[in-house]
């Protein structure tokens, strides 16, 4: 038996984990003016930042297109006996209807079925990284639907921002928006709750809220699966996931993850974040 397993760019899914479990990654566009970029394709997130950085207009994001995941599936569908697709909440992006339309469209001889992560950034990486694990041991399609769907279950995602700027104008605030009139120099945290983004807290200095995000881990624990998520600060994030190994089981390493420009369209710079799994009951 062999499943399939895709996902969106928002997973933020690192090259070299896609490649490991043989996940197929679909890009999201990021659109500057008439400019429409591939994200991680024609753009990458250091050269996002920069650019976002220098920029007086915000870009925007647009999922892939029903006929684009169609052709994906037609790609990868020879001599498997199911796709499992893997996405960001649909509450924040019309991504997985766009899924869903596409594997309707495609022209193939088995079945494609949709999870929605109810997460973005690599709290979908994590769930979909479960399933392709499923499928690596051999899985059918429904084992591997059954471990997404409680990989979906037991995911989180939060972050700290340097500023709610960027999540404010690309409409995605959500449950947080009762954070702007108290703002001003605090440093805002969010989470996605339910597929939506919400507030966690706000802390007056980036130091305080990174002292934050490690309590709000250490809450989740017992953990399966850690990854630290940054946009510019990869040696903090290296620092912070070195602080949170002994959450994790032994011999399972913390995970690095560069918030890519679909998803850091609404983050911003400087943000740094966690998505996890938390352990499954006894």
């Amino acid at each position: 038996m062999t499943v399939k397993v895709v996902t969106d760019s928002t997973s933020d899914l690192p090259r070299e984990l896609a490649d490991r479990y043989g996940i197929n990654v679909i890009p999201q566009k990021v659109i500057f003016g008439t400019e429409e970029l591939r994200d991680g394709v024609d753009i990458t997130g250091d050269e996002f930042y920069r650019r976002v950085s220098g920029s007086a207009v915000l870009p925007t994001t647009s999922q892939a297109s029903p006929g684009e995941f169609r052709e994906l599936y037609e790609s990868i569908a020879d001599g498997a006996d199911g796709i499992v697709s893997v996405h960001v909440s649909a509450a924040l992006s019309g991504t997985v209807d766009s899924a869903r339309s596409g594997g309707e469209q495609a022209n193939i001889g088995c079945g494609v079925e949709v999870i929605d992560s109810m997460q973005a950034g690599m709290g979908t990486g994590l769930v979909a990284i479960a399933a392709a694990r499923a499928a690596m041991n051999g899985g059918d399609l429904q084992q591997v639907v059954s471990v997404a769907e409680g990989a979906v279950g037991r995911s989180e995602t939060y972050v700290l921002l340097d500023t709610l700027e960027y999540l404010q104008k690309g409409g995605r605030i959500g449950k947080a928006r009762a954070m702007l009139a108290t703002l001003l120099s605090i440093k805002p945290m969010i989470i996605l709750r339910e597929g939506i983004v919400d507030e966690l807290g706000k802390e007056r200095t980036h130091k305080k809220g990174v002292a934050r995000l490690r309590r709000v881990t250490e809450d989740f624990a017992p953990l399966e699966e850690l990854c630290v998520n940054y946009t510019t600060t990869p040696d903090e994030a290296r620092a912070f996931a070195e602080q949170l190994q002994q959450l994790l089981p032994d011999g399972t390493e913390p995970l690095l993850a560069q918030i890519g420009p679909a998803v850091g369209t609404y983050t911003g710079p400087a943000a740094l974040g966690v998505s996890l799994l938390r352990a499954e009951d006894d």
